[in-house]
């Protein structure tokens, strides 16, 4: 049995959804350590919400999301910074658990890696950002191996020390999605609203095969946003909102296919594993790591990227589909023991 300390993301409280992807797949992984035997306590911001679990909830002043950085944006910490608090509060407890799990994508977690004691394990959320941040984690690539995890090799392929990531997956608890075989006339997009993103090039798609959108997930752009609601007064799209994963996978479900429109290089793309977990096929841009995950023909269609004439003309295959293969791809790759069975092996190593 090991004995795991979670450090969230310092963005925002868990539950919150400000953190994207990173929520789930720390929720998740969680579930399945501590299934399998581990003992589990989460390190993360004042508010955050987490059922089952020691959590330990700190205060202080949220961490700037990366995306709002250039590649030369210096290192910033803010007075009384939440992550600076979350990394000090680790160190007076660090003696008392054999692995640290760092879920920030963050430059003060790596440069501290050397004066804590207790091994770090950095799991990465994104590809590469900030010049700042690729330095200080390729110098802990290089003098602690095989500590940082990836999602995807395209992932890894964004960073020098590519060579020497863990690729890790991901994974969901299957047994709160329920599979659809039935869906309405309509196409989903879920994610982050902000301009890496892309749900311009939906909503183009969306309005040429004259099927309704259904969007979900939180504003973290407002003026984005408000730039899209201008320009497509008329298109048939609906923001539904940002929902819980029960909410989301019913309302998911109910949909024909999802489109991935992603500027940059998604290191993962957890909203592709939900959709087939629900039966959904999907339609996703040939980058990153939604381009590992779907099996083009089968399971979807993966399109060049930015073409918007490539997502019509695989929405209008979309039928060809059958959504019972979606759901057993989910099942074989991406269950909480599939998870389980990349993480686990991963964390032994590293507390040898």
């Amino acid at each position: 049995m090991l004995k795991l300390l979670f450090l969230s993301t310092p963005v925002g409280p868990l539950g919150s959804g400000i953190g994207g992807g990173v929520e789930l797949t720390l929720l998740n992984l969680l579930q399945e350590m501590i299934r399998r035997g581990h003992e589990v306590k989460v390190v993360a911001p004042k508010g955050s919400v987490v059922t089952g679990v020691s959590c330990q909830q700190i205060s202080g002043t949220w961490q700037e999301m990366i995306q709002n950085n250039h590649r030369d944006t210096p290192i910033v910490l803010p007075e009384n910074s939440v992550l600076g608090n979350m990394w000090d509060y680790a160190k007076r407890v660090e003696t008392d658990y054999d692995l640290i799990v760092n879920f920030a994508f963050d430059w003060l977690p790596f440069y501290l890696t050397p004066f804590l004691d207790t091994p770090i394990a950095h799991l990465i959320s994104m590809g590469s950002m900030t010049d700042a941040l690729d330095e200080i984690m390729n110098r802990v690539a290089r003098k602690y191996p095989n500590t940082i995890g990836v999602h995807t090799n395209a992932q890894a392929k964004t960073f020098s020390f590519n060579d020497i990531c863990r690729v890790v997956g991901n994974g969901l608890n299957l047994s709160l999605y329920n599979y659809c075989d039935t869906p309405d006339h309509c196409l989903a997009w879920v994610g982050r609203i902000a301009s890496e993103k892309a749900l311009e090039d939906a909503i183009e798609a969306a309005t040429r095969v004259n099927i309704p959108l259904k969007i979900f997930g939180k504003v973290t752009d407002e003026e984005y946003w408000q730039t899209i609601r201008q320009n497509y007064p008329s298109a048939p799209y609906q923001y539904e909102g940002f929902f819980n994963t029960v909410e989301l996978q019913e309302k998911l479900g109910k949909c024909k296919a999802l489109l991935m429109t992603p500027r940059w290089v998604e290191a993962f793309g957890n909203a592709a594993i939900e959709a087939l977990a629900c039966g959904v096929p999907v339609i996703a841009y040939q980058r990153g790591g939604p381009a590992e995950i779907v099996q083009h023909e089968k399971t979807g269609f993966l399109v060049e990227p930015d073409s918007v004439s490539g997502l019509v003309e695989a929405i209008n295959k979309i039928d060809s589909i059958e959504r019972k293969q979606c759901r057993q791809q989910a099942e074989t790759d991406y269950s909480l023991k599939a998870l389980g069975d990349r993480f686990e092996p991963w964390f032994y190593e590293l507390v040898k």
